[in-house]
């Protein structure tokens, strides 16, 4: 069985979509901006932390990379005949915002991976067509203490909106060149992320 990589903007579903196939499939998630707060704390002296976009990416890449080749078969499956049955029967998804996939993408040459996508299912999460105000009022709405846009007050709220729509459809030609199968959520949102699902399932055969 494949792993999973969600990739994208913020507020596009990512979070959402890596629920509902652990719901629905029991993928277990893996959240990108959690291991940036892990790898924070241990090693404080690369400067890993939320906020910190560029640096993040390019810095844990390298342990993205090995990652993803270590616990990547060629069917998607764990490298070690581990006694529970692998990989196989605990795969994951990994969800986040920002992937240096070049470096990725190299590093997994290194375990025998020339493409992503031969090992993963690649979804792709962009919200270019959707307004700032639009996304302003999303935001407002759907909020919650947990999100680091919680609080925040109209403006900055708006500068949010613009940066990731601009964003949106600049990442959106990078993810299609690594593979990735690229949604626009910015109407319907939870209609398209219920039907990734659905294609999730027809894809591994459930």
């Amino acid at each position: 069985m494949k792993n999973i990589i969600v990739a994208g903007t913020g507020r596009a579903g990512k979070s959402t979509l890596a629920r509902k196939i652990h719901d629905e499939l029991g993928y277990f998630v893996i959240n990108n901006d959690k291991l940036v707060v892990a790898f924070g704390e241990a090693y404080p002296q690369l400067n890993i932390r939320i906020g910190n976009g560029e640096m993040n990416t390019a810095n844990i890449a390298p342990f993205l990379g090995h990652f993803l080749g270590l616990f990547s078969s060629p069917d998607g499956e764990g490298l070690f005949p581990f006694t529970h049955g692998g990989l196989g029967n605990n795969p994951f998804v990994l969800e986040g915002a920002h992937f240096d996939f070049a470096q990725i993408a190299d590093i997994l040459k290194k375990y025998g991976i020339r493409e992503l996508k031969e090992r993963f299912i690649l979804i792709g999460l962009v919200v270019g067509s959707k307004s700032v105000s639009s996304f302003v009022g999303d935001m407002k709405k759907y909020d919650t203490e947990f999100d680091w846009t919680y609080g925040f007050g109209e403006a900055e709220l708006s500068k949010v909106a613009e940066d990731s729509i601009i964003y949106s459809k600049q990442i959106a030609q990078d993810l299609q060149k690594y593979g990735f199968r690229v949604y626009d959520t910015s109407i319907e949102r939870e209609q398209i992320l219920d039907r990734i699902v659905a294609e999730i399932k027809a894809q591994i055969g459930e």
